[in-house]
């Protein structure tokens, strides 16, 4: 085989050095190396069970493509810009191995539809890892939840004290959140498990290849309908960003809450120093380093998602050069998703929760005043009603610089006769929590059904 291009045969002049570094995918492409050998040797075997080729051919192709898969899971191939890409570079590999017959493994296929069979196939190794992993951190949620069924901590809205909560209940929330992030990567797969092998440059082939034993041999449950939509398709790729998009926006928002938790303001938690870095001019310093990169790098895969989307969204059918610009941002997406739900499930696990400051703190604020509005509701008052008469009381208490649960039976009787000396232990932030028994609430006993139902889904 000469160095010429291998598709360069109605070419009389040849790209400018520069050129062919731009235009080549092999500093990223090679990512695919299994993927794509894992194809051409089921891509072989086709072409032999069809007779296409000749025993003695198949025999040795799928022989060196064995080699090259040897070498390539021990890190002992080399590519070279010149050939391009991953499919090239290994035809060229395949070709110093065996001779000019390698180029008959070429049959029936192109690029077009070689390289989204890589994909395809990628994809299918990445999305049960990220499934893994949002597993293993919803673990690691169970598992401190079920510490801290009773801790009572502040419940904000507005990222104001609203509310007194179970803290079990508030890493529960973000449990379900992964729990739909999960379902949404599970049902990808029926997306992805569709193979575009065999569609050819974008119309099929003249050979009489079997695309659904090529299916079969590559693990796919059947092949694409259309030609056309096999090669210019990366809907699947665009939906595995979006997923791992909305997975980083989650993680996003729990490492806000760590943040301000591990802050002197808040005092909640305390992070493991294996998850956090010192300062170099600040002695005393304790950054929350991890949880912000984990912040800051849900942007990186936002942009990898707008970044597919905008390639694709003027493209005319079929397959354009454009297309090359799917795979890194895939790629980068993947390595950024594993380390951040890594991350994520070891800065839950290490952290301290400092269980008497978080309930002290109910204890100083008027996270308790729809106690009060409840109480009156319960003895028929109209709620609008009880509002506004707690609402004053708050307002007084403010004024004069106590809580709610240093107001007087008498001041409180004032306010309105159906207060009764009950209101006191109506008051405390842990009766306040165990009241709020419907279904998906954060009282103690429905939080011990939450953590059972999730411990059942995980089962």
């Amino acid at each position: 085989m000469s160095n010429a291009k291998l598709w360069g045969g109605r070419f009389q002049a040849t790209n400018e050095e520069w050129v062919d570094s731009f235009g080549a995918s092999i500093s990223f492409d090679q990512a695919l190396v299994l993927e794509d050998i894992k194809g051409s040797l089921a891509h072989v075997k086709m072409l032999g069970a069809t007779g296409i080729l000749p025993e003695a051919d198949v025999s040795l192709i799928t022989e060196g493509l064995q080699t090259l898969m040897e070498q390539a899971k021990n890190d002992q191939l080399v590519y070279t810009v010149a050939n391009e890409d991953i499919h090239l570079n290994i035809e060229k590999l395949l070709h110093d191995l065996i001779g000019p017959v390698a180029g008959k493994l070429h049959t029936g296929r192109s690029r077009n539809d070689q390289v989204a069979t890589d994909m395809h196939l990628y994809l299918l190794k990445q999305v049960p890892l990220a499934t893994e992993l949002i597993t293993k951190l919803q673990t690691v949620l169970i598992d401190l939840a079920e510490q801290h069924i009773h801790t009572v901590m502040p419940g904000y809205t507005h990222l104001q004290r609203a509310q007194p909560i179970s803290f079990a209940h508030h890493l529960m929330a973000y449990f379900w959140m992964l729990e739909r992030d999960k379902g949404r990567f599970e049902d990808s797969i029926k997306r992805i498990d569709l193979l575009p092998l065999g569609a050819g440059a974008l119309a099929g082939t003249t050979f009489p290849i079997d695309r659904h034993l090529s299916a079969e041999l590559l693990g796919f449950s059947k092949p694409y309908a259309n030609s056309l939509d096999a090669v210019s398709d990366r809907d699947f790729s665009v939906e595995y960003l979006s997923n791992a998009a909305l997975v980083m926006m989650h993680l996003s928002r729990f490492c806000e809450e760590l943040i301000l938790w591990s802050s002197d303001e808040f005092k909640f938690i305390e992070l493991s120093d294996t998850f956090a870095t010192g300062s170099s001019i600040m002695p005393q310093k304790k950054n929350p380093d991890m949880a912000e990169l984990i912040r800051g790098k849900t942007g990186r895969v936002y942009g990898d998602l707008v970044g597919l989307l905008t390639v694709l969204k003027g493209l005319p059918l079929a397959y354009n050069k454009d297309m090359q610009e799917d795979k890194e941002g895939v790629f980068d997406t993947a390595h950024t998703l594993e380390g951040a739900l890594t991350i994520m499930a070891g800065m839950i696990e290490t952290m301290t929760v400092n269980v008497a400051h978080l309930e002290a703190t109910t204890k100083q604020d008027f996270s308790n005043a729809t106690e009060l509005a409840d109480y009156l509701a319960a003895k028929q008052l109209p709620f609008r009603q009880a509002h506004e008469i707690v609402g004053q009381l708050v307002l007084f208490c403010i004024q004069n610089n106590i809580y709610l649960a240093d107001l007087s039976l008498e001041t409180l009787q004032a306010a309105h006769p159906l207060f009764e000396a009950d209101i006191f232990t109506v008051l405390q932030p842990e009766t306040a929590v165990a009241r709020r028994n419907s279904y998906g609430g954060t009282g103690f006993e429905q939080v011990k059904a939450q953590i059972h139902e999730a411990k059942a889904l995980l089962a």
